[in-house]
């Protein structure tokens, strides 16, 4: 499988519907890895499509024909921000309500995402978010704590202590800061007391 914004910051991918997710999450530029894909329609369309192709993969489904305008681009970045909320403390409160189907296949009743365009994927969004919280994972949807990068990583630490999406470049970078911070602090006492 492959998720076009998550891959191109060769993250590892969430588990499932999940992995919907965090490519939403991932839509958004970090630096030298790429543009905001929800910045334009010509950008955004590409990445909806495979996105929507890889969530159908993952779910065992159709995919689904859904149609985003340059209209609806203003409206999917503010729905990236509230789930950047969600993710980092929590809150989604300036969220409205969605609306989803239960459906029966095969015996199941299975939760799903309804409404056309940018409806359909705002539902999806928020019922594979239930269904990740329901099966225990959604804890490990975490966002990079380095400023600048705030990539949307799968936490698969034992502990789900994970802060960074990868502990070799932007764990090194955060704690060279801090070092540099202490070190600096440090000097500025002593400057003090002498």
């Amino acid at each position: 499988m492959s998720w076009t914004a998550t891959d191109r910051y060769r993250l590892r991918t969430a588990p499932s519907g999940l992995a919907l997710v965090q490519d939403f999450l991932n839509t958004k530029a970090i630096k030298a890895h790429g543009l905001d894909l929800l910045s334009d329609a010509d950008l955004a369309r590409p990445w909806v499509t495979e996105a929507l192709a890889e969530w159908s993969r993952a779910r065992d489904t159709e995919v689904p024909e859904i149609t985003v305008g340059s209209g609806d681009l203003g409206a999917l970045r503010d729905l990236r921000e509230s789930f950047v909320s969600l993710v980092d403390d929590g809150d989604a409160s300036a969220v409205k309500p969605i609306k989803a189907d239960l459906v029966l296949r095969d015996g199941v009743v299975r939760l799903f995402p309804s409404g056309a365009g940018r409806q359909w994927l705002t539902s999806a969004l928020w019922t594979e978010t239930l269904l990740a919280q329901q099966a225990g994972i959604w804890q490990r949807l975490k966002l990079c704590r380095l400023d600048g990068c705030r990539s949307a990583f799968y936490d698969v630490s034992r502990n789900n202590s994970g802060v960074w999406h990868d502990v070799r470049t932007c764990g090194n970078v955060a704690n060279l800061r801090a070092s540099r911070e202490r070190k600096k602090d440090s000097q500025l006492k002593e400057a003090r007391a002498d």
